[in-house]
């Protein structure tokens, strides 16, 4: 079946169906705090990239339902007082029922805006383990596993990797560094692996002889870094590997996109990481959603791109079945949709069929870099978080 087919089948499918022009009715308004300019720029532009795809595509084959999506953002600059502006000013033009948000700092602090209004599902960058509770966030989500979770995923790797291992986390002085910690600890207690240190830098150090120092004494067989994009990853890693050390090391989400671990050189190869997607460039399987994103774009899309194409995959779905239900597009309905999500094909962006019972995605895969392809390639089996 050629691909243009297998894609009208399946959006066909998820009742996102051809439809007649006369049959057209109001739009529906997806709006967004998306930071195209600023230090988180590299992903908002991804992002952006990848939720106006997604939409393009289902608009080219109806719409939802016969409905259009409208795509409204505002660039923030990654700063949380501009994505709080621009969502008053998008929210005030504009009947929006969808939003993507760009920072745990957003998140939190629109939350009660989000609550008063209770008619706007979000989602956004955050990965957050406190937006991972449908309690305190009852309106919000996110298209991966939260940090808490990652760490999860990596240890239990690791315990089947190595049982009884011994294992070091290195974090950023940050809230978004300090973020698993607990989860490291409890986590690494319950599948029998050993923490051999804990160790806390400044964000984005440079100077870390001292750290690793202490690193290289706990002698550890894995250890992972959180709370960073890149630096001061690559002096552990080279600092490490020069000394001897034997540890393998591993990453989080927003280390792992490909052209940051290619960065390390050298000293990156075998560097591990999770991933909950499949990387452009991944062939392992079939996947017919990623030949689409290939089509369009010949030249690799990083990571973000693949979230924001995954999260508006998500908004489309929990639109068409609250539509279908008969319901009204607001928060309440939305994320009832959004969690009735079983077994849910993503077109092989992720490599099981996904289900959504709280406010994450609890999937993800470890990848392994390999200088010599310059390729991040799968290491492990796509492991679940129950």
């Amino acid at each position: 079946m050629k691909l243009s087919r297998w894609l009208t089948v399946l959006l066909a499918a998820a009742g996102i169906a051809l439809a007649p022009a006369a049959q057209a009715q109001e739009e529906i308004v997806i709006g967004g705090s998306i930071p195209m300019t600023g230090v988180f720029a590299f992903a908002g532009i991804g992002i952006n990239a990848g939720l106006q795809d997604y939409f393009k595509i289902v608009n080219d084959a109806g719409g939802i339902k016969g409905r259009k999506i409208r795509y409204v953002f505002e660039d923030t600059g990654y700063k949380p007082d501009v994505s709080v502006a621009a969502f008053k000013k998008l929210t005030g033009a504009n009947k929006i029922s969808l939003y993507y948000g760009d920072s745990t700092a957003f998140s939190r602090t629109i939350n009660p805006e989000l609550e008063r209004l209770g008619s706007i599902m979000m989602a956004g960058a955050s990965l957050a383990t406190e937006i991972n509770d449908p309690k305190k966030f009852p309106a919000q989500f996110m298209a991966g596993p939260d940090y808490s979770e990652q760490i999860g995923i990596l240890l239990r790797h690791i315990a089947k990797e190595k049982p009884a291992a011994k294992v070091a986390i290195v974090y950023s002085d940050s809230e978004f560094g300090r973020d698993p910690v607990n989860e490291f600890r409890e986590m690494s207690k319950k599948l029998g692996l050993t923490v051999a240190v804990e160790i806390q830098t400044a964000p984005g150090s440079v100077d870390v002889s001292t750290e690793v120092i202490k690193l290289r004494r706990a002698d550890p067989d894995y250890t992972i870094f959180h709370g960073y994009i890149l630096a001061p990853i690559p002096e552990f890693v080279t600092q490490m590997k020069k000394s001897g050390s034997k540890s393998h090391f591993m990453g989080t989400f927003w280390t792992m996109d490909s052209s940051t671990v290619m960065k390390m050189g050298e000293a990156g190869d075998g560097f591990m990481g999770v991933m909950p997607y499949r990387y452009y460039y991944d062939t392992s399987a079939k996947a017919p959603m990623l030949d689409k994103i290939r089509q369009l774009h010949p030249e690799y899309q990083n990571t973000p791109y693949l979230q924001g194409f995954l999260t508006a995959m998500l908004f489309v779905e929990s639109a068409k079945r609250t539509l279908e239900a008969g319901k009204p597009l607001d928060a309440k309905n939305l994320k009832a949709a959004l969690n009735s999500i079983k077994n849910f094909d993503t077109g092989g962006l992720i490599g099981v069929p996904i289900t959504i019972k709280g406010n994450s995605v609890p999937v993800g895969r470890i990848y392994r870099a390999d200088m010599k392809t310059q390729k991040m390639v799968p290491a492990s089996d796509w492991i679940v978080v129950e």
